[in-house]
């Protein structure tokens, strides 16, 4: 026998679905800094998943994104037959913060610690790198968020950054978030022209040993599995896989 759902809109980012009195699922909109949003659909009834994503896709415009586990078939399944399509593959990595070991910094290039560096420089050097990426792989294949600010301004907070300088310009630059014990790798990025001089590797050091010092043990990063470099980069320094995800879109 076919169950009946009543799929209902509680408030401006959620729904939920019953049969008859007793509820067998909900769905979730949760609008990201940046202005993407992401939608999430959670059910005891299988069947009432459709039900809630036509209801949720119907009220949404696109574009939505949606995050499932990398090896969850099923569900990757049903946001294909809602109209989703895989957008981004990502490894999940944990970072040990002791045991980098403590080099200077590459040839001709100096790390000033988070908050240190020039407001004005640093901006650039953040719309550079933005820049670079959006001509090259697209931003989308990025993990950072932006949070919202001035047209033009996509500087999440200053005191969050530190910058490599090399031979005398901004050339590279690290994000560290902390959160309630936890720290979060948020955006690691060189200049073009900068490239192949072992900045990167500098930057992602020189966090961790700052990490280390502040008392945090580990450090965790999303990086697109398409990214050899950078997948390279963070095993080299000892991260480890703790999972893989997939981001899918609807346009």
């Amino acid at each position: 026998m076919n169950t009946t759902f009543t799929v209902t809109r509680v408030d401006e980012t959620r729904w939920q679905a019953r049969a008859g009195d007793l509820v067998v699922g909900h769905g979730d909109l949760s609008p990201r800094p940046d202005g993407r949003r992401f939608v999430s659909i959670d059910v005891w009834d299988d069947a009432a998943f459709a039900p809630l994503a036509d209801a949720m896709l119907t009220a949404l415009p696109g574009p939505l994104r949606t995050v499932v586990a990398g090896d969850d078939g099923d569900l990757t399944s049903r946001w294909e037959r809602a109209g989703f399509a895989p957008e981004r593959r990502e490894w999940e990595y944990l970072l040990p913060t002791a045991g980098t070991p403590r080099r200077p910094a590459a040839e001709d290039v100096t790390i000033l610690p988070a908050g240190t560096a020039d407001e004005a420089e640093l901006r650039a050097l953040d719309r550079a790198v933005r820049a670079e990426v959006e001509a090259g792989p697209g931003w989308h294949t990025m993990p950072a968020e932006l949070r919202s600010g001035p047209p033009g301004d996509t500087l999440v907070d200053p005191s969050l950054y530190a910058v490599a300088v090399h031979r005398g310009r901004y050339a590279g630059l690290v994000r560290v978030v902390r959160v309630r014990g936890r720290a979060r790798i948020g955006l690691l990025a060189v200049r073009t022209a900068h490239q192949r001089h072992g900045i990167g590797r500098s930057l992602l050091a020189h966090a961790l040993h700052t990490l280390h010092d502040a008392g945090v043990p580990t450090a965790w990063a999303e990086v697109d599995r398409s990214n050899a470099a950078a997948t390279a980069l963070f095993e080299s320094l000892g991260a480890e896989r703790a999972g893989h995800t997939l981001q899918l879109v609807r346009r």
